[in-house]
């Protein structure tokens, strides 16, 4: 396939556009942010108390991220920040209204998988999930080896 980098490129910045969108579009009914998605869903999805490292391990982001979403979050009443410990390892707790937010999101995200993979038969599904897999681990792998320096060879 002559194409590889463009086809491959443009498809994952289209579906990640896509995903923010949809995010974005579907907070805006709670005066929500597109962040705050996963901290609800993965809060919700524990049926119980978080800390905000576990939310970070879940949602695969970054520290401050996570930090700024809860207390956003906790300021508007959808959870609760114990401020006895460290607020990392501090434990959050939904509220019954982050509760309610929650299940309307894991709803939500359910109708939005079945309907972004429709026509997919489920041995396609599972191959398009371990193939994707892979491209990440692989991806992974190779930044890995840059070490977060720039190649300067590049002009």
């Amino acid at each position: 396939m002559e194409n590889r980098f463009q086809i491959f490129t443009i498809l994952i910045n289209q579906i990640t556009r896509s995903i923010h969108k949809i995010k974005t579009e579907e907070m805006k009914k709670f005066g929500l942010k597109s962040s705050h998605v996963s901290c609800l869903y993965y809060l919700y999805k524990s049926n119980g108390i978080l800390t905000s490292k576990h939310l970070c391990d879940m949602c695969n982001e970054d520290k401050a991220l996570i930090s700024r979403s809860l207390v956003e979050l906790d300021r508007k009443g959808l959870c609760v920040l114990n401020e006895k410990t460290k607020r990392y390892r501090a434990p959050i707790q939904l509220t019954k209204e982050g509760i309610r937010i929650g299940k309307y999101i894991e709803e939500k995200i359910d109708t939005l998988l079945e309907e972004a993979t429709q026509g997919l038969e489920e041995k396609s599904r599972e191959e398009m999930y371990d193939a994707l897999e892979l491209i990440c681990r692989n991806l992974e792998g190779i930044t890995r080896r840059f070490g977060g320096q720039n190649d300067k060879n590049i002009n």
